[in-house]
């Protein structure tokens, strides 16, 4: 059986779904789908971000938090592992530097 799967998966996104084993915890076609839907949220997310910057937002680090306490609510449909990884994924969309995720926002 021949595998015609044409989109790279990168390395970081695998570690959302790696076990200390390194053994991915879900079947790849999972991984595969999850990829799919959090780097196209994060492209979604470009634009916005870029509006609350140039219009509301000035700190780069504020708008990150923001995003990220929006997609780590239960109700968002991403994991907490998949929402740290779209905005780590947005900032490097945006060329900007990425703030430590865990503290609260503000």
């Amino acid at each position: 059986m021949s595998d015609d799967y044409q989109i790279d998966i990168p390395p970081s996104f695998f570690a959302v779904y790696t076990d200390t084993r390194q053994r991915l915890a879900e079947p790849i076609a999972v991984v595969r789908a999850r990829y799919e839907i959090c780097e196209d949220l994060a492209n979604h997310l470009l634009a916005h971000a870029q509006v609350l910057h140039h219009v509301e937002v000035p700190s780069e680090d504020e708008i990150l938090r923001r995003i990220h306490a929006g997609l780590a609510v239960p109700d968002a449909g991403v994991s907490g592992a998949e929402a740290e990884w779209i905005v780590r994924r947005l900032a490097e969309l945006l060329g900007w530097d990425c703030p430590p995720l865990d503290a609260a926002p503000g």
